[in-house]
């Protein structure tokens, strides 16, 4: 990426409230993975997330908040995600797998209605894990 041209930014979620809070772990070091679908990548004929591509965190109404730098790639089935990953991506210690998995059960069954498409429980998760370069800590 040369060097006057800014990252991707973008919110997580598709709402305020979770966008928000999601950005606030962020900012507070503790929610440091995101998940997407396989699917809206081989969808949108896209590549999937690379290490080093850095992006900006907003809020809901576009505030930049962080920028992130993505530093591991994996696709994994739904149902093989590991306890360490769903606690970086929940930002919280207390049964991340369970809330992970239910948060995104939830979010992905919602997404994936348009497309006609139900979720299952071996459907692949690209999981990227990032730090925060900026703000600096």
């Amino acid at each position: 990426m040369p060097q006057d041209e800014l990252p991707e930014s973008w919110y997580f979620h598709d709402n305020r409230d979770d966008a928000n809070r999601l950005a606030a772990l962020v900012l507070s070091g503790k929610k440091k993975a995101s998940s997407g679908l396989y699917t809206w990548y081989k969808d949108a004929n896209a590549d999937l997330p690379k290490i080093g591509t850095k992006h900006i965190v907003t809020n809901f109404n576009g505030a930049a908040k962080a920028i992130i730098e993505i530093t591991k790639v994996d696709t994994i089935p739904f149902n093989k995600i590991p306890k360490s990953y769903a606690a970086l991506d929940m930002g919280i210690s207390t049964n991340p797998l369970q809330k992970w998995k239910k948060a995104h059960w939830d979010f992905f069954t919602s997404s994936m209605v348009e497309s006609g498409e139900t979720p299952t429980e071996d459907m692949l998760i690209v999981c990227e894990e990032f730090k925060t370069i900026w703000p600096e800590k």
